[in-house]
């Protein structure tokens, strides 16, 4: 047995009373958190000492795309969604050799254990299915990193149709330069997708000593049948896991049909407490009022919904009807970071903008987004999201002696207004610490990965053909 003490403190636990103790601590043995309060009594192996910042729950980021990270800067960004994903994105991710994918893991882990992320969910959208090497390298690499992850396993079972298959054509005819695959690439049938995705949980899920998760991931509408839908519901059940998919992201998705996205998937038996919608931009009251009545969750995409200019979630009315939302940082060449704390800070500004009222989304409830509710929107509300006794020791230490943070009479609108991401200092996840002093612990030497990286995207948007500038 272990133990860990955090001490000198203000301890935000965002448990049920939403308890802020000032010179607080956190004393965590082997993977748990042990004991809570103002005075904590023990003896412990190691102490941190939090030196008068903040120690507040690790950060869950409950929808992100990883290996694209290295797109970072690569590409003209006047680009809409669909523009972006089949001339930049998915060209570029499907090229990747399984070392590339690798190398863009350990950039993104870096970054999020940097930001405080202790949890994330990878909505992966470019999987090939008969060769798992890229997917294996991905989770090798989150093992290694010591973080918790989600890893959503994307597939496609139906092919566009021939109006789709036109349009992607015309959108492609704007980079001939690019390697385009084919519009097929992805598609597999129903059964070998679930029967894929069936095998990968078995062989991966609950690994890194329980911090692996699988889950299955129908990708978008427009590519998954009934069927896919039914399937990944049913595999969720068995397993005891979670489901997530991509919806009504763009207008393009919600256009020439008798039934709105959401009203569909109610249909066929994909909506319900076991599901996690990302992105949920193009919807109505209505859809808002059957997403809270099957207990669906949320993922808000603020900032990449905002950089391909898709429009503003009805996240205001969702937490109003009581939707379960949490944030995600998307694609990090849409963001352009891995940073939720930031995120959060210019969605929770940007809905008083947009709904013209300052009581919307305040900071609390932005809180709650990056802890307790994105626990909740990823079915893990009982061992995580808060600092309370019996839960996993996933913990952020902020070190907030800086002029931006001073004065800071209130730690959680310090948190959600002023603060920006890179005061985090320490980072534990299951207790093990990740980061010291800013210095992430588990991944090597971060400037040699920083100069791998660099290497690395060059060669693949050169490879690919994106270009600069179009």
């Amino acid at each position: 047995m272990t133990e860990t003490l955090l001490t000198n403190g203000t301890v935000v636990t965002q448990n049920e009373d939403r308890d802020v103790l000032s010179d607080g601590a956190v004393l965590v043995r082997d993977d748990t958190i042990a004991a809570v309060g103002r005075e904590v009594e023990a003896d412990p192996d190691h102490v941190i000492d939090a030196e008068g910042g903040m120690i507040i729950p690790g950060l869950i980021d409950a929808h992100v795309h990883v290996s694209d990270i290295l797109l970072r800067g690569a590409f003209d960004p006047d680009r809409d969604l669909y523009d972006w994903l089949y001339n930049i994105k998915r060209p570029s991710s499907i090229a990747m050799t399984p070392e590339e994918h690798a190398v863009a893991a350990r950039l993104y882990c870096t970054e999020a254990i940097r930001a405080g992320v202790t949890t994330f969910v990878e909505a992966d959208t470019e999987v090939l299915w008969e060769d798992w090497s890229a997917i294996e390298a991905k989770l090798d690499v989150y093992d290694e990193a010591g973080v918790r992850n989600v890893y959503g396993a994307g597939f496609a079972d139906v092919s566009p149709d021939d109006a789709f298959a036109k349009l992607l054509g015309d959108i492609q005819a704007r980079d001939p330069s690019v390697d385009h695959a084919h519009v097929d690439r992805l598609t597999i049938d129903t059964e070998t997708a679930l029967s894929e995705t069936e095998r990968l949980i078995e062989a991966r899920h609950g690994s890194a000593d329980g911090r692996q998760s699988i889950w299955p991931s129908p990708i978008v509408l427009e590519t998954t049948s009934a069927e896919g839908f039914r399937g990944a519901s049913r595999l969720a059940e068995e397993y005891d896991v979670m489901t997530t998919a991509h919806m009504s992201e763009a207008e393009a998705q919600e256009q020439e049909v008798s039934l709105s996205s959401i009203e569909y998937l109610r249909n066929v038996g994909y909506l319900g407490e076991r599901t996690l919608l990302g992105h949920c931009v193009q919807i109505d009251a209505g859809d808002v009022r059957r997403l809270a009545a099957t207990d669906t969750k949320v993922a808000h995409n603020f900032f990449a919904n905002m950089r391909l200019a898709t429009g503003f979630a009805p996240v205001v009315r969702m937490l109003e009807n009581g939707v379960t939302v949490g944030l995600g940082t998307d694609n990090a060449n849409l963001n352009d970071t891995v940073n939720p704390l930031g995120d959060v800070r210019a969605a929770s500004a940007a809905h008083k903008g947009f709904h013209r009222d300052p009581g919307v989304l305040d900071t609390q409830t932005a809180l709650d987004m990056l802890t307790i509710d994105g626990a909740r929107a990823i079915g893990r509300a009982d061992d995580l999201g808060s600092l309370e006794v019996g839960k996993q020791a996933d913990i952020a230490v902020l070190d907030t002696n800086k002029p931006h943070l001073t004065p800071a009479p209130d730690p959680v609108h310090a948190l959600v207004t002023g603060v920006q991401g890179t005061e985090i200092e320490t980072v534990l996840c299951a207790g093990e610490i990740l980061m010291d002093d800013r210095s992430v612990q588990t991944l090597g030497d971060t400037s040699e990965l920083l100069t791998e990286s660099e290497e690395t995207a060059a060669d693949l948007v050169e490879r690919v053909g994106i270009p600069k500038e179009n």
